[in-house]
This record gives C-alpha cells, sequence and structure tokens, in this order.
C-alpha cells in the first residue's frame, strides 16, 4: 500500500503541497497561475502548521490501518478500500453529521466551506501514481512509500 510519507526536518513551510492540492481539486479550468486562492471552492486538502519550535508540519490524511473516520461513518460515505489501503470518500452518501471530523485523531478531514460535505485527502486518485502535493515539493519532504497493511 502507499502512504504519503513526510520528512519533516526537511520541510521549510513553503506550501506548495498546499496550492498543488488547490490546483489539482480546483472546479474550473485554469492553469497555477490564475488560481484564486481566496475561493473556497478551491480548498486544500492538506495544510502546513507551524510547530513551538520553528519548523514546519504538513498535515495529510494518514489513510489509517483502523481508521477512527471509517468506523464513525454512520452512512458509510467513508471506506477503507481493501485493495489499495486507501480511505475513500462518496459525496453522494454523506449525511453531513461531521462524526469523522470529530473523530480523526490527526485533525485532517474538515467541512467543506457548503457544508453540506467533508473534505479529504483522495490521493489525487484520478493523478496516477504519486499525487501533485509530492510532485510539487522542491526538498522532496514530501514522497510516497510503499507501506505494509
Amino acid at each position: 500500500m502507499r502512504r504519503i510519507i513526510i520528512d519533516y526536518k526537511k520541510c521549510d513551510g513553503c506550501i506548495n503541497c498546499t496550492i498543488a492540492c488547490m490546483q489539482a481539486h480546483r472546479e474550473d479550468e485554469g492553469t497555477i497561475y490564475d488560481l484564486d486562492l481566496t475561493d473556497p471552492a478551491n480548498e486544500s486538502r492538506n495544510k502546513s502548521v507551524r510547530a513551538e519550535d520553528g519548523t514546519y508540519r504538513p498535515l495529510f490524511c494518514r489513510h489509517c490501518k483502523e481508521p477512527e473516520c471509517v468506523m464513525t461513518c454512520m452512512s458509510g460515505a467513508l471506506r477503507k478500500d481493501a485493495e489499495n489501503g486507501l480511505v475513500t470518500y462518496d459525496e453522494t452518501r454523506c449525511a453531513a453529521c461531521f462524526m469523522c471530523v470529530m473523530h480523526c485523531p490527526y485533525g485532517t478531514i474538515k467541512p467543506a466551506n457548503s457544508l453540506q460535505k467533508i473534505i479529504k485527502c483522495d490521493f489525487c486518485a484520478a493523478d496516477g501514481y504519486e499525487p501533485n502535493c509530492v510532485k510539487a515539493c522542491p526538498k522532496k519532504a514530501i514522497h510516497v512509500e510503499e507501506v505494509e497493511a
């Protein structure tokens, strides 16, 4: 199973990963140069926070081995894909109860601005092997690694 791995020592907080995520999931067509960073429709599925020691911590969905979000999802909108190990989200099944948001131990699932669905990392499912955040990291602080199930 593939997972996004972060080497915090290499991260300098540039937020290229966040902007790449916004670009990958934007609703309109366009280039990164015309991406409206203030448009709620372009919200990122990851974030970078500054720790007390001054280092940066990019936060992504961990696609946990035993995901709390899946266990608390009453509608079945969140599921653990047995084949690839990713936690997938079916917006059409979502009841917008936000139990997953409350139970994510990493705080990476969040309500969308519309409050009708959630936003979480989808590993850039439609974009091949490497998520856009990984491709955009100039320091190679974010990479994809094969891990055991």
